[in-house]
């Protein structure tokens, strides 16, 4: 089963100093079809306005990630983290027990990035931090394992079962993930246009499938994409 949801369908946030899009309901944004699909929880696409950004807040008991993809976010936490993420930067934070921390943009340039949450194998666990570069070059052609629950291949590990891989593809470029059994996935087009699995996708929108051996991306145009493996 692949399922499509448009970028156009996304809910969506204006704010004034951050424009956002949601996949899943969130906030002030709610549709009971899509509270998420598989452990996947949050996928915002925010683009935080320069001089601005989310004031200190909390969280808990959950896989919390971001990709950034134009800009600077700075981020700094309870933990003892002040950190900048750049583009092509993933930060991974598992806010366990309890973590508060704020994300700003100090660049002259709007910053662009994915805020993802993913739900935790345990909850309680103590707080962690990391932080890696992606580069390009890496993902180019081929799907890049990013964030997994055993670190495999140089990922950034996380408490979730859960795999999230990047690619940049174009032209004659295809690339693949097998599924086992019992599991989902959930694909979503950051820009460009791939088909997956035989269907056409562009820049905003996703793809849930379900009951397949295989995530299949071929006829890349600039496509730059996300493709997760996730527990049903």
């Amino acid at each position: 089963m692949l399922m499509v949801r448009k970028s156009a369908d996304r809910g969506h946030a204006d704010h004034g100093w951050l424009r956002s899009n949601h996949s899943f309901s969130f906030a002030g944004y709610y549709d009971s079809r899509f509270m998420g699909w598989g452990n996947l929880r949050v996928i915002n696409e925010d683009r935080v306005a320069p001089g601005k950004g989310f004031g200190t807040h909390g969280h808990r008991d959950m896989e919390i990630i971001s990709y950034v993809l134009e800009g600077n976010l700075a981020h700094k936490d309870s933990m003892g983290h002040i950190e900048g993420l750049p583009p092509g930067d993933v930060q991974r934070m598992s806010a366990g027990t309890g973590v508060e921390h704020s994300e700003f943009n100090h660049a002259h340039q709007e910053t662009h990035f994915l805020q993802i949450w993913i739900e935790p194998d345990k909850k309680g666990i103590a707080p962690s931090y990391a932080q890696k570069t992606f580069a390009d070059a890496d993902k180019r052609g081929r799907l890049r394992l990013m964030v997994s629950p055993d670190g495999a291949d140089g990922s950034i590990s996380m408490n979730a079962d859960a795999r999230m891989y990047a690619g940049l593809l174009d032209g004659q470029d295809e690339a693949s993930v097998a599924l086992a059994p019992g599991r989902k996935s959930y694909v979503y087009v950051v820009r460009g246009e791939v088909s997956v699995n035989g269907t056409a996708l562009h820049t905003g929108d996703a793809a849930y499938l379900d009951q397949e051996t295989s995530v299949r991306l071929a006829q890349a145009r600039d496509a730059e994409v996300l493709v997760f493996d996730l527990a049903a």
